[in-house]
């Protein structure tokens, strides 16, 4: 029997290690999918409640992405006594859709007294398409350019509001778009550290090490920061909050909320919570 030469050797070897690796990188690109899938999105397609519904006046508004989805959003103008034409830019989490924040609409224009404009992901509530990471990308880019179009909004004077996923979002958006101060609530630093909790096997963190990665992001900004996390939040640990806060560079203000958990920190918190948002947009005059 004819022995095969060195060269064939070696050609069978690269031809079984870049089929391994084509195999490889296609499980973790599946597992990445089903990732997004069981623990990132969770749209509801119905939008229940309006903020008519509170007996606030709106605006429903429908507005392009640049991949050409329809989006949906609500406009809230503010109050005559707004500080300083305010406006602000709600990025919600990523659960449910905009209906199901009407009630804390209805305190934040309240206590703000600022213009509001809260929007849907794609594959949300009533805006097309799927969800992804890249498609929260182009949305947020499409409604910050849509806002700032309205001749009744400041463009100088837009705050950003992340909740939990929204918070990623946002700070993608502040390194092109950076906001007049940015107001995170229950952040987390990155998507990897999160897996690493919610899987705890070796892949996890190499897995999704580049998706959205607050921690690195934050760093690079440049703007005023509050920041505020629930002691009891059992969905993005504390923990996460201190570590995004801690990279992140003057001015900045963290506020830790007393008995607030991942979904309730603006009713368990109460006036501490209130307060703190109040406070912050005061000192952006």
């Amino acid at each position: 029997m004819t022995r095969p030469s060195a060269k064939r050797i070696r050609n069978i070897l690269i031809s079984i290690l870049a089929g391994v690796s084509l195999a490889y990188g296609v499980t973790l690109l599946v597992l990445w999918t089903q990732l997004e899938k069981r623990f990132v999105f969770f749209p509801e397609p119905e939008v229940l409640y309006t903020p008519g519904d509170v007996g606030l006046e709106y605006e429903d508004v429908r507005f392009p992405a640049s991949d050409g989805l329809t989006l949906n959003g609500w406009f809230i103008p503010g109050n005559s006594g707004t500080p300083a034409g305010v406006t602000w830019l709600w990025f919600h989490g990523n659960g449910g859709n905009i209906g199901h924040r009407v009630g804390e609409i209805l305190l934040t224009h309240h206590r703000t007294g600022a213009n509001i404009f809260i929007f849907d992901y794609r594959g949300y509530g009533n805006s097309e398409g799927k969800p992804s990471e890249k498609g929260t990308y182009l949305d947020s880019r499409a409604a910050v350019a849509y806002l700032k179009s309205r001749p009744d909004v400041d463009p100088e004077r837009v705050v950003y509001s992340g909740h939990s996923l929204g918070a990623a979002v946002a700070i993608e958006l502040a390194l092109d778009e950076p906001p007049l101060g940015m107001v995170l609530v229950s952040p987390f630093s990155s998507v990897r550290d999160m897996a690493k909790l919610a899987l705890p096997f070796p892949p996890a963190g190499w897995l999704v090490r580049n998706h959205y990665d607050n921690l690195s992001r934050i760093q690079q900004l440049q703007m005023p920061l509050l920041l505020l996390h629930g002691d009891q939040d059992d969905t993005v640990p504390i923990a996460q909050g201190q570590k995004l806060f801690d990279a992140a560079n003057q001015p900045k203000q963290f506020e830790v909320l007393a008995g607030a958990g991942h979904n309730d920190t603006y009713e368990a918190a109460g006036e501490e919570y209130w307060g703190a948002i109040e406070g912050f947009i005061a000192g952006l005059e």
